[in-house]
């Protein structure tokens, strides 16, 4: 669900590039431009003053090296942001590659050059450098070369550079496995320490009886609510690009837990101001809260997403069952969740059948 802002008027150049726009509140022909994004995260700032028929200072933009590397990011960015707005790529993904340059560019090279004063035609050895400014940070490593990746593909496709540097390079990051999934005792350590009708209650039984990501249940309510043959569906499209749609029948834990209070907002998550979290990072700061009250660690909305992945293919849920519950396209995403648990089902058989055997 995206946030309205009135008045925000963002108008598409010929070039691609957004140009965004504010009406005066009490003046709609009079507008301000203003220089980021409903992304950005001084946007508010800016639309707030541009409605009130003021402009925020701002530093002026420092100016860029002509065809350097920060020239080539720059310039993604602003097609990247377009597709945005155009509903074709994900904020979250702008936000993302937004952050990464700006590291990358500040990065030294060998000789204590800044990355991003460099000519763009970087050598493979350049991106190698850059992987291993990140150290420890193999993740982010991997990140950035994948942001970079398509930074040059763009710059390609548009005759700005003739070879893709990061071609060929392996990721460097080697998973551990990701987030942990709850236990049981987590799940009753967590509803002890939060009673019926509370906010992190409801958030704990939504997104275990949907397996919704963090950025969806940020955003479900009665809105999505649909009713066949008297059974009470959820039905959304997730917020995630490339996401299959889901419907899926409240279980009733769930709708008595929904309807355990007469307090009914835009969402059924509300901050504790009465409105919706306007952010999935925000919401995501909240939960920890909610873990750390209940005397848990590192456990995330992820880690009960993954906790019912397990659940559902120890209860026998096919693969396809699965994936129409957590909005998987692959079959080898849920297979992930169906593989372990028949491997422990052929496991039990097998030790079954020597169960008589004697030496």
């Amino acid at each position: 669900m995206k946030v309205k802002f009135p008045g925000y008027v963002p108008e598409k150049l010929r070039s691609g590039e957004i140009r965004h726009r504010v009406r005066v509140e009490g003046n709609p022909k009079k507008r301000i431009r203003i220089p980021v994004g409903p992304d950005d995260p001084t946007f508010t700032e800016h639309y707030y003053a541009a409605r009130a028929g003021q402009v925020v200072e701002t530093e002026p933009l420092k100016p860029v090296v002509r065809h350097s590397l920060d020239e080539l990011v720059r310039d993604y960015l602003i097609w990247l942001e377009a597709q945005v707005q155009a509903g074709n790529a994900s904020p979250m993904t702008l936000k993302q590659r937004r952050s990464l340059f700006g590291k990358v560019c500040e990065m030294k090279d060998p000789e204590g050059e800044r990355m991003g004063d460099l000519h763009h035609d970087l050598p493979p050895a350049g991106i190698h450098h850059i992987i291993d400014q990140w150290g420890e940070a193999t993740a982010q490593a991997d990140n950035s070369r994948k942001a970079l990746s398509a930074a040059y593909r763009w710059a390609i496709t548009r005759g700005r550079a003739t070879r893709n540097p990061c071609t060929g390079i392996a990721r460097v990051h080697r998973s551990r496995g990701g987030a942990v999934p709850w236990s049981t005792s987590d799940v009753r350590a967590f509803l002890d320490a939060h009673p019926e009708g509370t906010t992190a209650r409801r958030w704990l039984f939504l997104a275990m009886f949907t397996a919704c990501r963090i950025s969806d249940v940020r955003i479900l309510g009665r809105q999505h609510e649909v009713i066949r043959d008297g059974v009470v569906f959820l039905d959304w499209q997730p917020q995630k690009k490339g996401s299959a749609f889901v419907s899926v029948p409240i279980a009733p834990q769930l709708l008595t837990e929904l309807r355990a209070t007469e307090d009914e907002g835009a969402t059924y998550i509300l901050s504790e101001h009465g409105r919706p979290y306007r952010s999935t990072a925000a919401l995501h700061q909240r939960i920890r809260r909610w873990v750390d009250t209940a005397g848990l660690e590192n456990r995330s909305q992820h880690g009960l997403r993954k906790a019912m992945g397990e659940i559902l293919a120890e209860a026998g849920a096919t693969q396809h069952q699965i994936m129409a519950v957590m909005a998987h396209t692959q079959p080898a995403t849920s297979a992930i969740y169906t593989h372990r648990a028949d491997r422990r089902r052929m496991a039990a058989a097998a030790m079954q059948a020597i169960k008589g055997f004697s030496l």
